[in-house]
Order: C-alpha cells, then sequence, then structure tokens
C-alpha cells in the first residue's frame, strides 16, 4: 500500500491526472457531438459522416511522418536552455512536415472522387470531400502543436486550449442547426477546420512571445531525423490503418452490408476509439520517461510502471461489456441499439492493445529500435486486412473482433519479445 500510495503521489501520476482529465473532457465533447448527431442524422448519413471524418483523422495520423517520435525524443533536452538550437528544431520540424503534407493532401483533392468510387463507396459529394482533405491538414497541425506541448510537459494548458475549441465548436454547432444549415459539410467544416482555427488562435496568443523567434529561426533538414522518424512512421500507419481497416473494409462490402449497419458499427468504434483515449494519455506522459533509461534496474522500475498504469484503460476496456443495456439504449437511442452488442464483444482484444504499448514505448525511447516496431505493425496490418476482406462477407460485423484479437496477440507478442531481447542488453 506505501507503494501504491508513492506512486499515486508522483509527479508521473499526477501529470497522468491531469492529461487523462482534459482529455476525457474532450472525449465528453466528442460524446456530445455523438449524442447529438444520432438524432439529428439517419444511421445512413451517420455511416457516411464517419467514414469521412475516419478519413481525415487517419490521413493526420498518417502524415505526422513520425514527428511525434521526434518530438518526445530530442525536444526535452532542448528546453533547458530555450536557445537557437530549440527554436530552429521546431520551425525544422513543422516546415518539413507541412511540405510533405501539403504534398499528400493536394493528391487527395485529385483522388478522392475515385477512392470513394472505388474503394469506399460513401456518395459524398465533392464539397465534403475537399472539407475532409482540408480538415486533414488542420488536424495535422493541432497535433503537431500538442506533441510540442506534452514533451514540454504543459499538459494542462495543451489541453486548456483543446476544451476551449470544443466549447465553441459545441457553440457553432448549435448555431447551425437553429439556423438550418447543419449538414454533413458543415460538420465537417466546424469540427475540422473552424475548431482547429480556434485553437490556434489561443495557441499564438500564449506564445505571442516567441513567434518572432521561431520565423527568424534557420530550417535545417537534419532537424527532422528522417531516418528514425521515416522508420516509426510506416510503422505507425500500418497500426492506425489497420485499426481503421474494419470500418474501411465494412463499408466496401455494400452489397453484403447495409448502409444502416455500417453506422451500427462507426457507433461501436466510437465507443472503442475513445476508451483508446486514455492509452494515449498514458503513453504520452510515460513517454519522456523511457528516453532516461540506462540500466537493466531503471528499465524495470519504468514498465512496471507502464503496466499498472495501463490497468485503467483495460479495465474501462472490460467495463464496456459490463455496461447495461439501458445506458446503451439512452445514448444511443433505440435506432442505434445494435451497436451495443458490437461494442461489447470489440473491446475486449483492444485489453491486449493497451498492455502491449508499455513494452513498445521501451523499444521505441529507450534503444531507439523502430525496426521491431514496425515489424510487428505490417504484420497486424496484414492480418487485419486480409481477414476483413476475407471473413466479412461470411461473419460480417464480428469478423473485426476474431482478426483483432489474433492480430494484437501476434503483434504485442512480437513486440514483447523484442523488449525481453534488448532488455537482456542493457547494463544492469
Amino acid at each position: 500500500m506505501r507503494k501504491v500510495r508513492d506512486l499515486l503521489k508522483s509527479p508521473t501520476s499526477q501529470s497522468i491526472a491531469v492529461n487523462t482529465l482534459g482529455n476525457y473532457l474532450n472525449v465528453g465533447f466528442t460524446a456530445l457531438f455523438t449524442l447529438v448527431l444520432f438524432r439529428i442524422l439517419s444511421p445512413a448519413e451517420y455511416g457516411v459522416y464517419s467514414v469521412l471524418i475516419t478519413v481525415s483523422y487517419v490521413m493526420a495520423t498518417i502524415l505526422d511522418f513520425g514527428s511525434t517520435a521526434t518530438i518526445y525524443s530530442y525536444l526535452p533536452p532542448l528546453l533547458e536552455d530555450k536557445g537557437r538550437p530549440l527554436f530552429r528544431f521546431v520551425k525544422s520540424a513543422f516546415y518539413y512536415q507541412s511540405i510533405l503534407s501539403c504534398i499528400v493532401v493536394l493528391a487527395l483533392l485529385i483522388l478522392f472522387p475515385v477512392i470513394d468510387t472505388q474503394f469506399l463507396k460513401t456518395g459524398a459529394s465533392y464539397l465534403e470531400m475537399a472539407l475532409t482533405a482540408i480538415a486533414t491538414l488542420f488536424f495535422i497541425w493541432q497535433n503537431f502543436i500538442l506533441n510540442l506541448y506534452f514533451a514540454s510537459k504543459q499538459f494542462f494548458k495543451a489541453n486548456l486550449y483543446l476544451n476551449i475549441a470544443n466549447i465553441v465548436k459545441t457553440i457553432a454547432i448549435g448555431v447551425a442547426f437553429i439556423t438550418g444549415t447543419l449538414s454533413i459539410a458543415s460538420l465537417i467544416f466546424i469540427l475540422g477546420i473552424f475548431g482547429c482555427a480556434v485553437f490556434y488562435g489561443l495557441v499564438l496568443f500564449d506564445r505571442r512571445n516567441d513567434i518572432h523567434r521561431i520565423l527568424s529561426a534557420d530550417v535545417k533538414r537534419k532537424e527532422f531525423r528522417f531516418r528514425y522518424a521515416l522508420t516509426y512512421f510506416i510503422a505507425s500507419q500500418f497500426l492506425n490503418i489497420g485499426l481503421r481497416m474494419d470500418l474501411f473494409t465494412i463499408s466496401f462490402f455494400n452489397t453484403v452490408i447495409s448502409r444502416p449497419e455500417v453506422g451500427y458499427y462507426a457507433a461501436a468504434q466510437k465507443i472503442i476509439l475513445t476508451v483508446l483515449t486514455t492509452v494515449i494519455s498514458i503513453t504520452q506522459v510515460l513517454s519522456p520517461g523511457f528516453s532516461n533509461i540506462s540500466t537493466r534496474r531503471e528499465a524495470r522500475k519504468q514498465l512496471r510502471h507502464g503496466l499498472i498504469y495501463m490497468l485503467i484503460p483495460s479495465a474501462l476496456f472490460l467495463g464496456v461489456t459490463l455496461t447495461p443495456g439501458f445506458i446503451y439504449e439512452w445514448f444511443f437511442t433505440s435506432t442505434f441499439s445494435p451497436s451495443a452488442d458490437i461494442a461489447r464483444v470489440l473491446s475486449v482484444p483492444f485489453v491486449i492493445y493497451a498492455l502491449g504499448s508499455v513494452p513498445m514505448l521501451f523499444l521505441l525511447y529507450t534503444v531507439k529500435k523502430p525496426n521491431y516496431i514496425l515489424f510487428a505493425y505490417v504484420t497486424f496490418f496484414a492480418i487485419v486486412t486480409a481477414g476483413c476482406l476475407l471473413l466479412i462477407p461470411s461473419l460480417r460485423l464480428m469478423a473485426p473482433v476474431v482478426l483483432f484479437t489474433v492480430g494484437f496477440l501476434i503483434s504485442k507478442g512480437i513486440i514483447g519479445y523484442a523488449c525481453y531481447r534488448e532488455y537482456r542488453r542493457l547494463p544492469r
């Protein structure tokens, strides 16, 4: 009990509490938006909106280009002197990520109709597709700024500005509903473009004294650490696409699965992604600690603490399976009631994902060998993608549950074994 009390009083626990609370306030706003949409949109419309906004989220994560790992690995030491190298690093990382992202987003603007016709099959208008592509760029910049705040351990400010933007977005949705202008296009604009712009404004005001120094800093390609960042970038994208491939392939099989069923599955997936926020909150706080490990003793302590913290999201995932039906019905309404059964079974495999995140941090930040992670996540992507294409016609909406279970067991097993090997190579 003394060790538990000491752990709870530690700065890491306090940072996790602040970051988790802030993230769940953000999740609360997302739940509020979803609750409103359930009562405004039909299941078919919600399915189209979910696919488009998921494309935007996935692309924003893809176009991270490994900058998250680079920021966590190299920004903290630069914060100590706050000199020219700090601002050069920030400007260089932002510059190269933005250039690469703009190229991809421009290609998406051109190719989106073909992608929708051949694969997504949502039947969305080009305006909705264009707004989705532009929102992707806004999400990329927002994520970059959030990572700077998190690596600087300014969790309170980051979550404060993010949730102020959420309040403004809520008001904007209310105004659009009252004026009769609420649609799929206006929702994507409000949630993906307008909300990010509000966040930028708050950050610019907070960092107004640093703007000139950032703008006058040099741009150096070496600051982006392309080799390290690119390896992790590729690995994380295989994971992120794999985590969304279930919804994409379910939407693809429109002759087998109806459009309302896509909406049911999208709503269940929203619950899982909401709980997944806890995993992200904890890893954001734990990441800098793993970069300072040099011995087995330090590694054991950090790994043990990480696994203890990951019991929180594991319990939440299991709690999804035990939630009474009337709560789901109150939240989803009877129209979306089939989503409850999907969410219950879909949550179980993600317990494996949560616990497996801890050895991943060791490989990425302690020994700095993202090649192991790349191999594991390519394996996960292959299992989920090939399995969905083969099993959805027969198992329908239950196919992703089976595939996520197998995929997580194998991929996290690879990461766990690699972590053990690298741990044994550390000095005692």
